[in-house]
């Protein structure tokens, strides 16, 4: 394995990714739709928009263009729910291994980052709740670009704000958004199983390499930041 030469940054996706949070997320969506009086999507239907920014994500589900008034109404209460109803349970939904795995990461002298889908007061505030924020020097929330993943605007933010080029990079995601954002950016992936999007998906994007949970995604970038 090649080693990134010190110091570099691992990029990580944060929901389905760090936290363990399409369920919840499935549970914010439903009750803020509810509010509307249509009917429902299904869960996988919800599911399969992890990983787009909320106005896309909440249009697309209410069938109504991203700047329609009833988008950003829907967005008010899928964020409202999820700070009432989610965030206390943050700690409790990191991924096994996270904590830990992170922890001993920025302990080796690797710098942390979060490119996200979300907000970036909703990443901010779902990292504190977590007990978490303190170990990621760069936060990126899909608000702070003009083109959020799989574009690489977040990456280069990224790499911008840590100062390093892209081989010195590593973005660990459960999307192919995540995994074509790195591909576009220059940097290596790690695409991690137990998310969102399937095996054969996640192959399709051509990541470097495949973990099957948090302790792999360690033991593979652990050798990285010697």
């Amino acid at each position: 394995m090649t080693t990134l030469p010190t110091p570099g940054v691992a990029v990580f996706d944060l929901d389905g990714t760090i936290v363990d949070t399409p369920r919840a997320i499935v549970e914010s969506f439903t009750a803020a739709l509810a509010a509307f009086g249509t009917e429902l999507p299904a869960p996988a239907e919800i599911r399969a928009t992890i990983g787009l920014p909320l106005e896309q994500a909440v249009g697309k589900l209410l069938g109504v263009a991203a700047d329609d008034p009833r988008t950003g109404e829907g967005v008010r209460r899928y964020q409202a729910h999820f700070r009432e109803h989610i965030l206390p349970r943050a700690a409790e939904l990191l991924f096994p291994g996270a904590r830990d795995g992170l922890t001993a990461l920025s302990e080796r002298g690797a710098a942390l980052a979060v490119a996200t889908s979300k907000h970036y007061a909703s990443a901010d505030a779902l990292l504190s709740a977590a007990g978490i924020r303190d170990l990621f020097r760069v936060v990126v929330g899909a608000d702070q670009v003009t083109h959020p993943k799989p574009h690489p605007e977040s990456g280069h933010a990224v790499l911008t704000a840590c100062a390093l080029p892209a081989e010195r990079a590593v973005m660990v995601g459960d999307t192919t958004h995540d995994l074509l954002m790195a591909k576009a950016c220059g940097m290596r992936s790690i695409a991690v199983t137990y998310g969102v999007h399937s095996l054969p998906e996640l192959r399709a994007a051509g990541p470097t390499w495949i973990a099957g949970t948090f302790d792999e995604v360690t033991a593979l970038l652990t050798p990285l930041f010697r």
